[in-house]
């Protein structure tokens, strides 16, 4: 092969991944349903970020003559809360922890649970049987019992429902990860690159990692929802984010006293939680039909 030709190779190589996502953006925009979702799941992620400058009331500020206002009171557009604060300011407030909590640790899932899956299903033989066995140990538990029970451990606050999401989310991404690995370790360009002396941390960073992390990371962005839902729902058990800090599953437990008064205020939070739940996996579904992971 002559020189000018090897030297073509990268740039093919360059050019066919980005071809790849290129037909993934293109897919992905012709997907009304996902459009939708994404632009519903960027505005609130705005309003959360820029809440500060919306000149919205004071999230902690209450006030008890004005507790329990109905929606449409002039000056609260969505009423008050139990203590007289701003409805519409708690749940934008809110939206900053409940989604980060929500994707802190799926991301953190994801980057521990990729490597040990990679690991296990590269390595395989003891080393995969102490990983995977270990993992297993997890699945033992449903999800959100372990959540509870970690989270009750540790003790309530931002960082231990952090810390105890992660763990229950890393046993599936590692599972995931082990499964599509085994399948790329047995291709022939893979024994390949382990007969040519390539070491295995070579062949795992060069030919390993970026054919498996595309599925890694679809299953990953699906337990999105999931994760906010367990959060909000450690912070109504009272083992989440501490009052008085906004947050979705904190106010429907504070809220839920106001049921009987004023139902529509008790409902706001439940809301906003089933709508960026339902956004998360639609958008889900389609970068999975766009990314055309099956194929």
């Amino acid at each position: 092969m002559a020189l000018a030709d090897i030297s073509d190779l990268p740039e093919t190589a360059a050019g066919r991944n980005r071809g790849y996502w290129s037909g993934v953006a293109s897919r992905l925009v012709r997907d009304p349903v996902a459009m939708v979702c994404l632009t519903i799941l960027l505005a609130l992620i705005l309003s959360a970020i820029f809440a500060p400058w919306l000149g919205l009331a004071d999230p902690y500020k209450g006030s008890m003559i004005a507790r329990l206002k109905p929606v449409g009171t002039e000056g609260h557009i969505l009423g008050t809360d139990e203590q007289g604060r701003d409805m519409l300011a708690r749940l934008i407030y809110g939206g900053r922890l409940t989604l980060f909590i929500g994707l802190m640790p799926v991301v953190f899932a994801f980057f521990i649970g990729s490597a040990l899956g990679i690991v296990a299903g590269y390595v395989g033989g003891l080393t995969n049987t102490i990983i995977m066995r270990t993992v297993d140990v997890f699945f033992a538990f449903p999800s959100v019992l372990l959540a509870i029970a970690i989270s009750g451990a540790l003790g309530a606050g931002i960082v231990n429902s952090i810390v105890s999401l992660t763990v229950v989310f890393i046993p599936p991404i590692t599972r995931v990860a082990e499964a599509v690995t085994s399948g790329v370790r047995a291709l022939d360009y893979i024994d390949a690159a382990r007969a040519s002396g390539g070491k295995a941390l070579t062949v795992i960073r060069v030919h390993v990692i970026g054919n498996v992390l595309s599925p890694i990371f679809v299953y990953a962005t699906s337990l999105t929802s999931v994760c906010m839902i367990l959060a909000a729902g450690l912070s109504f058990l009272g083992i989440g984010v501490r009052p008085p800090e906004p947050e979705w599953g904190l106010m429907l437990n504070t809220l839920r006293s106001a049921i009987y008064v004023n139902p529509w205020l008790s409902a706001l939070p439940g809301l906003m939680i089933f709508i960026t739940s339902l956004c998360l996996n639609l958008l889900s579904d389609g970068v999975r039909g766009a990314m055309n992971v099956r194929d």
